[in-house]
C-alpha cells in the first residue's frame, strides 16, 4: 500500500435506531489496490460502502478520497464508481447508453462519450453489443455492462456491493476472473463487498472481515486466512471444524485440550489458561487421513470411523466420527488408499493447524 492512501476512513459509525451498523470503522486503502471486505448478512459492510459512496450520511467520522475530505459531498462528486448487486440498467436504453450514462450526466461531448464507449466495450468484450437492451443479454453480460459503465469514467475509486451474487456458480467463477484482470489492468483500486469468502480470497490483495458493525481482522487475505485473530474470523473464514473443549494446562501460546474425553493440543491465541472453556477451530484441509497410525506422524493423532465420503471432483470430503461420538470433515483427495466408507482409520494435525479461543461466560 502506498503511502498516500486512496482512500481513508477515520472513525466512522452509523446508526440505525438502537442498531449500530457501523462501530468506529477506520481504514485504509492504497492506491491500485484490490481490497475485499468480507462479512456475513448485516455485519455493516454495505453500509460501510454506501458511506464511502456518499448514499449515506454518518453520524460519526470522516471520510477522505485521493486526500480530500469527501464526508459531506453527493455522490456524483466523489469521483468514484459504483457497481451493484443488481445490475441497476435501465431497461429502456441500450447497452451504449447504459454505459455512457455517467459520461452524460458529466456533460462530456458525444465524441468523447463514443470513444470512451468504443474503449470499454473492447475492453469488457462486448464488442457488437451497443444496440441491444438488458432483456437481450444474459446475465454474464449484463454484469459486463454494469462493469463497464462503473469503469468508463476512469474513476479514482471503484466500489462493488456483491456485484455476482445473482451469477450462477460456474458464470460466478468465470467473471471473478475477469474482475480481477479489470482491476490489474486498470490499476483502478477496486473496494469489493462480499458475503462469499471464496470471492474474496480469490480475487483480493488485502481483505477486512466485518462482524457486527467492527472491522475484526485486516491484512493480507494469507494472513487473515492461516492466522485468525478473533474467535469470529476463525469460524467464520475457511469453513472449519468447531471443536469445543476445556483447557488441562499450557503455556497459552501451547497448550493442551480435554475434547469430550480425547486430549488435543492447539495454538493458543486468546490467552486460555487452564480450566477456561475454549473453542478449537481446524480447518478441514490441514487434517491428515491414513489407513494406519504409523502414517500420521503429528502430536494430535486418534483413531476414527469414516462415516461417509461425499466426492467433489479434484477433492472429497470424508466425514468421520472419533470414539466421543463428535464427528469432523476433512478435505483431501477424492481416493485414498484403505480410507472407505465404515472403515478405522487414523487421523491427525500439528499443533499449529488449529487456533485456540477462549469462550468467555454467556457467549454463544
Amino acid at each position: 500500500m502506498s503511502d498516500q492512501p486512496i482512500l481513508r476512513i477515520e472513525a466512522v459509525e452509523k446508526r440505525f435506531g438502537a442498531v449500530r451498523a457501523v462501530d468506529g470503522v477506520s481504514l485504509e486503502i492504497g492506491r491500485g489496490e484490490f481490497f475485499a471486505l468480507l462479512g456475513p448478512s448485516g455485519s455493516g459492510k454495505t453500509t460501510l460502502l454506501r458511506i464511502v459512496s456518499g448514499l449515506e450520511t454518518p453520524d460519526r467520522g470522516r471520510v477522505e478520497i485521493g486526500g480530500a475530505d469527501v464526508t459531506a459531498l453527493p455522490p456524483y462528486l466523489r469521483r468514484i464508481g459504483m457497481v451493484f448487486q443488481d445490475f441497476l440498467l435501465f431497461p429502456h436504453r441500450t447497452v451504449a447508453e447504459n454505459i455512457t450514462f455517467p459520461l452524460k450526466m458529466q456533460g462530456r461531448s458525444q465524441a468523447e462519450r463514443q470513444e470512451q464507449l468504443n474503449w470499454i466495450l473492447g475492453f469488457v468484450h462486448m464488442e457488437g453489443l451497443g444496440d441491444r437492451f438488458p432483456h437481450q443479454l444474459s446475465g454474464g453480460q449484463k454484469q459486463r455492462v454494469a462493469l463497464a459503465r462503473g469503469l468508463i469514467a476512469r474513476p479514482e475509486l471503484l466500489l462493488l456491493d456483491e456485484p455476482l451474487a445473482n451469477l450462477d456458480r460456474e458464470l460466478r467463477k468465470e467473471m471473478e476472473i475477469e474482475v480481477r484482470r479489470y482491476q490489474e489492468e486498470l490499476g483502478i483500486p477496486f473496494v469489493y463487498v462480499t458475503h462469499n469468502q471464496e470471492e474474496a480470497l480469490t480475487m483480493s490483495d488485502r481483505m477486512a472481515v466485518m462482524h457486527q458493525g467492527v472491522l475484526e481482522q485486516i491484512g493480507p487475505k494469507l494472513e487473515v486466512y492461516n492466522a485468525p485473530a478473533t474467535r469470529f474470523v476463525a469460524s467464520f473464514v475457511g469453513a472449519p471444524n468447531k471443536l469445543t473443549g476445556r483447557v488441562i494446562d499450557g503455556d497459552g501460546a501451547r497448550l493442551r485440550i480435554d475434547w469430550g474425553g480425547i486430549t488435543l493440543t492447539g495454538r493458543g491465541v486468546s490467552g486460555a489458561r487452564a480450566h477456561d472453556p475454549v473453542e478449537l477451530y481446524l480447518k478441514s484441509e490441514r487434517i491428515q487421513l491414513s489407513p494406519t497410525a504409523e502414517g500420521i506422524r503429528h502430536e494430535n493423532r486418534f483413531e476414527v470411523t469414516v462415516r461417509d465420503i461425499i466426492f467433489k471432483g479434484q477433492f472429497a470430503d470424508y466425514i468421520v466420527r472419533a470414539d466421543n461420538e463428535a464427528e469432523l470433515v476433512v478435505s483431501g483427495p477424492p481416493s485414498i488408499a484403505g480410507v472407505d466408507r465404515n472403515s478405522r482409520v487414523s487421523l491427525g494435525w500439528a499443533l499449529e493447524a488449529a487456533d485456540v479461543f477462549t469462550v468467555e461466560d454467556g457467549e454463544p
